[in-house]
């Protein structure tokens, strides 16, 4: 199994920035793609930003050229720096996570996410 944890969300005045952070733990083989997605109340949840194992990121059209993802391969680690934040950021922030895991009896597929991280933005 694979356990997700975050941290990093917060209140924030408009302007402002914070850092969410995503740590995966378990019997990792490897991890493919890490992200993050979010869902404000009475919305569907929507992805935020993604990144490959190649480094590879794509964004939300709402979030390009103020929020940044990165990884950190060797922690099993993903980022997310976001700047110039706007109250239509406030949201739960999730984390996702995929890849290869070993469970004893052999090499598996998984996909697991993050408990939620709240974020709030005043205006």
């Amino acid at each position: 199994q694979v356990q997700l944890v975050e941290s990093g969300g917060g209140l924030v005045q408009a302007g402002g920035f914070l850092r969410l952070s995503c740590a995966a733990s378990g019997s990792i083989f490897s991890i493919n793609a890490m992200g993050w997605h979010r869902q404000a109340p009475g919305k569907q949840r929507e992805l935020v930003a993604t990144i490959t194992s190649g480094e590879s990121t794509n964004y939300a059209d709402s979030v390009k050229g103020r929020f940044t993802i990165s990884r950190d391969s060797a922690k099993n680690t993903v980022y997310l720096q976001m700047n110039s934040l706007k109250p239509e950021d406030t949201a739960v922030y999730y984390c996702n996570v995929e890849g290869i895991y070993y469970s004893g009896s052999g090499y598996s597929d998984f996909s697991s996410w993050g408990q939620g991280t709240q974020v709030t933005v005043s205006s």
